[in-house]
């Protein structure tokens, strides 16, 4: 499973391309690059804006609903986040318990720029709870975005992680779904494998688990009491999801609408893709308007 995270950066990115392409023209100063660049800047911020209404309207448009009461299909639920199965995630740079996070390790290349090194981010589900009830949110291709970043450099490495931390207010837009917990099907072995590949993300904290002569490696006989291991926490998650009469899930929509995970107030992104998208149409219009100029040379 990949989760794919999606920021208010990619409003960044297209701001930057936007001023990428007026240097360039700039640079060009000639009539057909300047009506190049500011072709491209258009259809640029067309995109943009309508990605950013998208978001605007979705937010907006949808009325928060209960745990206990929502209907299948889209919905906003607002909650506190807390572990799946009571037993915390812990962060891969800082190590601290949380609900998701995502790293980046850049190292200083000799023309002074960052280059990455290392990247990623956790899977796990967790839980989403409102006081009527709660539900399993699923990470996979969610567009995350959190308050919660920290940057700091050491040894020439400049390291980044976002979190999503315990109890925080957690903002969920996307398509619910009540199952029945006789129907879900649990790979054991797949189940397994996953958490071992999340274990070997830490090693320090695997060899402190089971590295029993202390030699600082894992042999065979160890790994197998690793994934032994392994496979009991696995078992013991199934037994609790099977045990639960039905579980609420909140995933990515079929249908291709937008699915936010947040940390931030809903009416305050709301307002910022409101902001957004009227710079983008803003900068969409003013290229719109040089267009003549330029072409019967008046600049």
């Amino acid at each position: 499973m990949i989760v794919r995270l999606r920021r208010e950066y990619g409003q960044f990115i297209t701001s930057g391309a936007q001023l990428v392409l007026l240097a360039v023209g700039l640079k060009l100063d000639s009539r057909g690059g300047w009506l190049a660049c500011l072709g491209l800047m258009a259809l640029v911020s067309l995109f943009a804006w309508l990605s950013a209404l998208r978001r605007r309207r979705a937010i907006a448009d949808t009325p928060t609903s209960r745990v206990a009461s929502a209907a299948q299909g889209y919905v906003e639920l607002r909650g506190r986040g807390r572990p799946l199965d009571g037993t915390p995630l812990v962060s891969h740079l800082t190590g601290l318990p949380c609900l998701w996070y995502r790293y980046r390790v850049e190292r200083r290349s000799g023309d002074h720029k960052w280059q990455t090194v290392d990247s990623g981010e956790s899977r796990a589900s967790f839980l989403l709870d409102d006081g009527s009830g709660c539900c399993v949110v699923d990470v996979e291709e969610a567009e995350l975005l959190t308050r919660h970043k920290e940057t700091w450099t050491r040894d020439g490495y400049r390291n980044t992680e976002w979190k999503l931390l315990i109890g925080d207010p957690v903002y969920a837009l996307g398509e619910f779904a009540t199952l029945g917990a006789g129907g879900i099907e649990l790979d054991v072995r797949r189940d397994t494998g996953e958490l071992l590949a999340e274990w070997k993300k830490d090693p320090t904290r695997l060899l402190k688990r089971f590295d029993l002569d202390g030699d600082g490696s894992i042999d065979l006989q160890e790994w197998a009491l690793a994934r032994r291991a392994a496979r009991r926490e696995v078992e013991k998650q199934h037994r609790a999801i099977r045990a639960a009469a039905d579980i609420h899930l909140m995933r990515r929509p079929a249908s291709g609408q937008l699915y936010l995970l947040s940390n931030f107030d809903p009416d305050l992104l709301a307002r910022r893709y409101l902001g957004w998208s009227l710079f983008h149409l803003t900068v969409f219009f003013a290229a719109l308007a040089a267009l003549p100029g330029i072409w019967h040379g008046y600049f």
